[in-house]
């Protein structure tokens, strides 16, 4: 079929062209698309891709990168969903697989979430599973402990950015712009900063970095430098275990109280303060309390059974559970028999008394007899078990100046006191709730119910959180390696006296010994101790700066810190691979200003940087020769506080560091009890107390005093005094499980510092630094407790005195000449 145009269109069509302006006529040429034209000025893509060739069939421009689409919100059906319905899924996820306790109002709060966000869909589909499973892990993270409250604000934090990613019912990562509220499954979202190098994976090039969240930061292992991968050890090229040591000054560990009514740890948020109300005064005692209290009751000694059984013998002391009796429920119960957990008091009167939350009570400890025998200290302030007979009185004893009496103050009456003894001390496993931590190759972690595991009570991280990476480490870098490469040896010296010569000249006898071990076997620590003077500094008798017959001024005490750092000029070796760790003592300033020597407030800061500059230029110095500045760590001086403590692999090693004279404040303040000659048979024990004390005690010192050592039947009065001392000492602080257990006269405290002085959960190690007692290396409860007194050994001259602990095993005491 053919189209013929017709002849007038045509002749009008060629006139209207004659008839237009050559103006008109000539009309540029249309521009092509921007994106088929020529670019001008245009920067080179970061990584250029090869230009187009038939041969390869590769594009001409690059790719834009992926961006998939924000999903719609699917329209759900909101329900009411019954807290009783949700309980038993709440209890497999909450309890059997996150070992976390739901209150009622945590499990309204989680139904009327799921109900609202999940509707009808929330059993058939698993969305409430989901969404259980993520609400428990953003728990963990946040460290919210293990009771799961319905009011707490972490719990309202989690389902809000919870609400935010979620869509039709499902956890969807990366809506609405959260990012991190999701605990794993969003680490592979795009960051816009990220979009190149993803772009080069998806074209199958490799990206430069990939950014990944750490799920495990709330629990210190990002402040710990530990990362997701195990190979990142590897890629460092790090294999040092100093790497992983870190010192936690008493002003920096998190503070922490105990909750009886949810039986576990919070967390004190308020600032502390030097100068705080009465009130926390009374706080103080009464977290002190509790917390051997809770102890306690976990002792099988003080459980309960609830099957009665009649064929044990009455006479059979081992099965009797014992019950602590409030002072309170004394009132109307004469002549019957109790045991009492409270504070030995001094009264007013002048009387020794026990109190405890409910009152006080006058005690008469004429007839008592410790539990063992001579085993440890009662002074005032500590807080002991009394077993005895309650007797009441038709004058009450606790009137008058003694306080007011019935409940809440000074019952009338006395307790007769027959035995008494230290409230028994609890492992370090047991407190944390998990077994296996002995480091020992082929040891798992196991739960074995309760404890304090999830605590993160240093801030290093929690040992269920990073315990077992952290001994998998530890078994790499220590255990594994060879025997002249392991560097996990910490060197512990004692008092050292500055303004004494021979001080400085035992010092440098012992730095001379280690700096010549090869690369690779040096120590990985020093610790020196004060008092680094012999009399309080700044506490003359003029009370300016020059010396008087009180002690020296701010500027001798200053260049005794600069004759310290000649000293140890001459060891660039061990100042360029090793942590040096000062810890002040009673006479050391700025508080020897004014407290003379004696006893000042617990704890203590470290000595100012105003007298130990030329000290940090020292080590900065020999860092900068040997080439070890900015990411390269080199050697540190760190002037810490006492007391302080010391984290090796998180919360796998744990050492205490304490200067103190205790042994001669125990002495002093002891309370005098009738001697095992007036006792009469002294085979007497009470249950509670810690059976074969003598046994779970070991003291690792020369092979003389293991094979003076008797046997459990032997008389005690056979072993030598230093190791009866040393024993005596120990039990008492490790009992007590605090480092001040005396009245405020004798050893004040700061009200508000008072969780740095306590040993709760039972540390690994305590370096107690104490010139009055003996030097030792006792271990008590898997409690490894060394003392190497001064450097300097009295009644022998040009002898050098001090301990080599090996981490996560026993201390040595070493001597040198000079």
């Amino acid at each position: 079929m053919m189209i013929v145009s017709s002849p007038s269109k045509s002749l009008k069509k060629k006139q209207s062209q004659e008839n237009t302006s050559p103006e008109k006529r000539k009309r540029p040429k249309p521009l092509p698309a921007p994106f088929f034209g020529a670019r001008k000025n245009v920067a080179a893509a970061e990584n250029p891709i090869p230009s187009s060739s038939p041969a390869f069939a590769t594009p001409a421009h690059p790719l834009r990168p992926f961006q998939p689409p924000a999903p719609a919100k699917a329209a759900i059906l909101p329900i009411i969903l019954p807290p009783p319905t949700l309980r038993p899924l709440a209890f497999r996820t909450f309890t059997k697989k996150h070992n976390l306790t739901l209150t009622s109002s945590a499990l309204q709060e989680l139904a009327s979430f799921i109900g609202r966000h999940c509707g009808s869909g929330w059993r058939e589909e698993g969305l409430a599973e989901k969404v259980l499973e993520e609400v428990a892990r953003g728990w963990k993270s946040r460290n919210g402990g293990v009771i799961v409250d319905g009011a707490s604000p972490e719990l309202k934090d989690i389902l809000k950015n919870l609400e935010g990613n979620m869509s039709g019912g499902r956890i969807i990562p990366g809506v609405n712009g959260q990012r991190g509220g999701l605990s794993r499954q969003n680490s592979l979202m795009l960051e816009p900063s990220d979009e190149a190098d993803h772009s080069k994976t998806r074209l199958g090039l490799r990206p430069t970095s990939l950014a990944r969240e750490d799920s495990q930061a709330s629990f210190g292992m990002s402040g710990i430098g530990l990362g997701g991968e195990d190979d990142e050890l590897d890629e460092d090229g790090s294999k040092d275990a100093r790497r992983w040591l870190k010192v936690v000054s008493a002003f920096e560990q998190p503070r922490f109280t105990y909750n009886v009514a949810k039986k576990h740890f919070e967390r004190i948020t308020t600032p502390p303060s030097l100068l705080p109300p009465p009130s926390h005064k009374t706080d103080s005692f009464r977290n002190r309390y509790h917390i051997i209290h809770q102890r306690l009751l976990r002792n099988e000694s003080f459980q309960t059974s609830a099957v009665t059984s009649f064929s044990r013998s009455s006479s059979n002391a081992s099965f009797r559970s014992h019950k602590i009796t409030p002072i309170a429920n004394l009132l109307g119960r004469h002549g019957t028999t109790h045991l009492l957990l409270g504070m030995l008091i001094v009264l007013p009167t002048g009387a020794l008394a026990i109190s405890d939350l409910t009152g006080a009570i006058t005690l008469d400890l004429s007839h008592a007899a410790a539990i063992p025998h001579d085993s440890a200290w009662f002074t005032p302030g500590m807080i002991v078990l009394v077993d005895g007979i309650y007797e009441e009185e038709e004058e009450s004893v606790g009137k008058g100046l003694s306080g007011s009496s019935g409940v809440g103050g000074t019952i009338g009456g006395r307790f007769q006191g027959f035995f008494i003894g230290q409230p028994p001390c609890e492992k370090r496993r047991a407190t944390l709730g998990v077994s296996g931590l002995d480091g020992m190759a082929g040891d798992e972690e196991h739960t074995i119910g309760g404890g304090f595991g999830w605590i993160d009570f240093l801030g290093v991280g929690s040992e269920r959180a990073i315990g077992s990476k952290m001994r998998k480490l530890e078994q790499r870098l220590l255990r594994q390696q060879p025997a002249g490469q392991q560097r996990s040896r910490i060197v512990i010296l004692g008092e050292i006296n500055l303004d004494q010569p021979r001080s400085l000249q035992a010092l440098k006898k012992v730095l001379s010994l280690y700096a010549t071990d090869g690369e690779g076997e040096t120590p990985m620590s020093f610790i020196i101790t004060g008092n680094f003077t012999s009399c309080g500094v700044m506490a003359s008798h003029g009370g300016g700066a020059t010396t008087g017959a009180g002690g020296a001024g701010s500027i001798e005490y200053k260049e005794y810190f600069d004759a310290l750092a000649s000293t140890l000029a001459d060891f660039p070796t061990l100042l360029t691979t090793a942590t040096f760790m000062f810890v002040p003592g009673d006479n050391d300033g700025w508080v020897s200003a004014f407290g003379g020597g004696a006893a000042v407030p617990l704890p203590r800061r470290g000595v100012p940087g105003l007298f130990t500059s030329r000290v940090r230029r020292t080590f900065a110095a020999a860092n900068q020769e040997a080439g070890l500045t900015g990411e390269k760590k080199g050697g540190e001086a760190v002037w810490t506080s006492n007391p302080s403590r010391l984290s090796l692999f998180g919360p796998g090693h744990e050492v205490v560091v304490f200067r103190d004279d205790i042994s001669a404040r125990l002495r002093r303040a002891n309370v005098r009890l009738k001697g095992k000659e007036a006792g009469g048979d002294g085979d007497v024990e009470m249950a509670g107390a810690t059976q074969d004390n003598g046994d779970a005690m070991e003291v690792d010192g020369d092979e003389q005093q293991q094979e003076q050592r008797p046997s459990p039947v032997a008389d005690p009065n056979a072993m030598p005094y230093d190791v009866l001392a040393a024993r005596k000492l120990v039990k008492t602080i490790l009992d007590q499980g605090y480092l001040a257990p005396f009245r405020q006269s004798i050893r004040p405290v700061h009200w508000d510092y008072t969780s740095p002085l306590y040993l709760y959960p039972l540390p690994t190690a305590v370096v107690l630094v104490d010139t009055t007692a003996p030097p030792f290396c006792v271990t008590y409860e898997g409690c490894h407790v060394m003392n190497p007194s001064s450097i300097l050994v009295s009644g022998k001259k040009g002898v050098a005195r001090w301990i080599e602990y090996e981490a996560g095993r026993t201390g040595k005491v070493r001597e040198c000449t000079f």
